[in-house]
């Protein structure tokens, strides 16, 4: 799992959803030219090239008429899964379908909106009003027994890179109980309807390519639970009001519109703003946002960076937030590496002219209600931006629980924030120990060499097992001071873990 980790890290999770789909394709088509499937090879590859020739001009027509940053990658996206979607064109005269799904998809994300943040999943709305328009409906072929394996493989990856194992699971599992109980309730055989459900349906490749969408699914852990249960149960095909049948489709856009109710409102444009570097590689980049909005400290972010010729790695981001809402700019830290991304090199050099836009909104990495529970904060490298955020809110609202902080970094010239976690040593109780392992002189009670471990915090949090930690940081840093209080005893419970989508 380590290795995979390491591989699904140096990818965003738009591109990762852009090889499974184009693999999809791919095998489809080896498969069709084989006989094993009953489409032409010919026909899937113009219809995925035909739908997503059309929905990237018409995203960047539509952002052009509403001023919008152009997103061609969540543009191609769209195509893509349409075209897994709708059964590849045999002829000329299927064009129209096409060409209207892909019309309506885009078209969706930007008329199909509030405060513009779209309420639905492009490709799923596109499929639910044509089929009650025109009445062309999808087949969602992409659900046969051949292309299973890689559906199903592909999409865990999807679902660990995004963190939704959960979400997908508890989906899969909801759905399999309605499509059971309602065909018992027919009277009907379960268990031909459970085969067709987990062999020939739309079932997997809804869960991983289309629930997971991040920015039609809520944000935060228990209401990512509460979507996917919504979904799962109107998935079964024997739910109908009257004459108006469940389809998958339209399952998750229901689920959509109750995820929109139970979500954030928010994009805005951020303008450059202040720049400081810390060290060689560390930079705490201050945005002017057009519009305020409300979030909890540790929350993150998704950014968009147009630039030219972007990389592999896609214009799109996610950064925890560094700043605390008792300020009124954004802050975002961020980290250079050698060989980095087009997105992290435009940023670095980037003039007073930059803007980026912030879209979805969210993340559970946030402290509790109760202000008697004392909390332990371990930060590595760039891992420290949350605990900025924290700290900050802290000293600004003059919040006085318990916290130890320990910040591991490769040098003193590293430290991030140090003004302000000495302002609340001073104001509040929030003591921060630097750990730093390439130390070359010890000028400080509150510095101490080496690195982050057991010894570390049984010296430092002598009432660690009173208290609840906030790891973030490397990954493999993450998982090891984990296993680490695991083994001092700290329930799992008293353990939270930040998240990073890559750090290229």
């Amino acid at each position: 799992m380590n290795y995979i980790d390491t591989f699904l890290n140096r990818i965003t999770m738009y591109r990762l959803l852009l090889y499974y789909l184009v693999t999809l394709l791919a095998a489809a088509m080896l498969f069709g030219a084989l006989g094993w499937l009953a489409f032409n090879p010919f026909s899937i590859l113009f219809s995925a090239s035909y739908l997503v020739l059309l929905c990237y001009v018409t995203n960047y027509i539509f952002a052009q008429l509403f001023s919008a940053p152009s997103n061609g990658e969540s543009a191609i996206l769209t195509g893509l899964i349409l075209s897994l979607l709708i059964t590849p064109a045999a002829s000329f005269k299927e064009i129209t379908f096409l060409t209207a799904a892909a019309g309506l998809a885009i078209s969706s994300k930007y008329i199909l909106a509030i405060r513009n943040k779209h309420i639905f999943n492009p490709a799923a709305i596109a499929v639910v009003l044509t089929a009650f328009g025109p009445q062309e409906s999808a087949s969602w072929w992409v659900g046969t027994t051949i292309l299973l394996p890689i559906v199903v493989i592909g999409g865990l990856l999807v679902a660990r890179k995004t963190r939704r194992n959960t979400m997908v699971f508890t989906f899969i599992g909801t759905a399999i109980a309605s499509t059971a109980f309602l065909f018992w309730l027919d009277g009907r055989d379960v268990a031909v309807a459970l085969q067709n459900t987990l062999l020939r349906s739309s079932l997997f490749f809804l869960a991983f390519a289309m629930l997971t969408e991040p920015w039609t699914s809520p944000t935060t852990k228990y209401r990512r639970l509460i979507y996917a249960a919504i979904v799962g149960t109107l998935f079964s095909p024997a739910l109908h009001i009257g004459s108006i049948y469940s389809t998958p489709e339209l399952a998750l856009v229901i689920g959509n519109i109750a995820a929109f109710a139970m979500s954030p409102i928010v994009k805005t444009k951020l303008h450059l703003g202040k720049r400081r570097m810390y060290g060689a590689v560390t930079e705490d980049i201050e945005f002017i946002p057009e519009r305020l909005f409300t979030y909890k400290p540790g929350q993150y972010v998704e950014v968009t960076l147009p630039h030219p010729s972007p990389d592999s790695r896609g214009p799109r981001r996610y950064f925890t937030l560094a700043s605390s809402p008792t300020e009124k700019t954004l802050r975002l830290g961020v980290r250079y590496y050698e060989n980095g991304s087009s997105f992290k090199n435009t940023l670095r050099h980037a003039t007073d002219n930059l803007f980026m836009s912030a879209g979805q909104l969210g993340g559970d990495f946030t402290m509790p209600d109760d202000k008697k529970q004392k909390l332990a904060f371990i930060a590595g490298g760039i891992g420290i931006t949350p605990f900025r955020s924290m700290v900050k809110y802290l000293h600004d609202t003059d919040d006085q629980r318990s916290v130890k902080l320990l910040y591991g970094e490769r040098s003193m010239q590293d430290i991030a924030y140090e003004e302000i976690f000495e302002a609340a040593r001073r104001k509040v109780r929030v003591d921060t120990t630097y750990v730093i392992s390439q130390l070359n002189s010890l000028n400080s009670p509150y510095i101490r060499p080496g690195r982050i471990d057991a010894e570390t915090i049984k010296s430092h949090i002598p009432d660690y097992l009173e208290r609840s930690f906030y790891i973030s940081g490397p990954q493999p840093m993450v998982r090891a001071i984990k296993e680490q209080l695991t083994d001092l005893g700290v329930p799992s419970h008293q353990i939270k873990l930040d998240y990073f989508f890559g750090y290229a």
